[in-house]
């Protein structure tokens, strides 16, 4: 049975070994309860209304929907549940958007048990917690001015095709990549012109005088 002061934890991630090692990480203390496990955003958006947890671990880049989807999901739809971001990923265009949807927290992997049970302990109370490196990458985002970054000639070549309508296949085909290379450069395209998607990208590009 479980017990009032337990806080209740969904974990979300992609890799079935890190669920495993964090739920037997999390189920060996008493204060824990470990009430499900996603493997992705839409899965982790599911189970969090269904389970109603105190506290969502949640990975950012999963197949199928990623955490900022997730959050940003959750919180359009009221959900309780506070998202505490367990990832390797500490750049600014990660960390930045998981914030900005309303994550709670943001910690790396590499974090101590210790640490990472005194993260789930604030997020269930609502505090804000950072590890230390994404803290100062926040802080340095928001001191400095924002710089255009300058797109390199191959992703200009391929947001140029995707002006045209072109799909990621048939880019791939005409640029001799993988189609999983096309869409690496458009997530950079994305990032650098501050957009989400094809269509904002085009209209950026033009506005800034990338394109025509």
């Amino acid at each position: 049975m479980r017990g009032r002061d337990e806080i209740t934890v969904l974990i979300v991630d992609d890799h079935p070994v890190v669920r495993d090692g964090l739920r037997g990480m999390f189920s060996a203390s008493p204060e824990f309860d470990v009430v499900g496990e996603a493997a992705s955003g839409p899965e982790a958006v599911t189970l969090t209304l269904e389970l109603d947890p105190d506290v969502v671990l949640m990975d950012l880049r999963m197949p199928g929907g990623g955490g900022v989807q997730a959050i940003t999901e959750l919180v359009a739809r009221g959900a309780r549940s506070r998202v505490l971001v367990l990832t390797t990923y500490d750049t600014d265009a990660d960390t930045v958007p998981a914030i900005e949807a309303g994550a709670t927290g943001y910690l790396l992997k590499d974090a101590l048990r210790d640490d990472l049970f005194a993260g789930v302990r604030a997020a269930a109370e609502g505090r804000t917690v950072l590890s230390p490196v994404v803290a100062s990458r926040l802080m340095n985002h928001m001191r400095t001015p924002t710089v255009p970054q300058t797109l390199s000639a191959r992703e200009r070549e391929v947001l140029a095709l995707v002006a045209k309508g072109t799909s990621n296949r048939a880019i791939a085909q005409e640029l001799f990549v993988s189609e999983a290379t096309v869409k690496t450069h458009l997530t950079h395209v994305f990032a650098k012109l501050e957009v989400k998607d094809r269509a904002a990208a085009v209209a950026a590009a033009y506005d800034r005088g990338i394109l025509g």
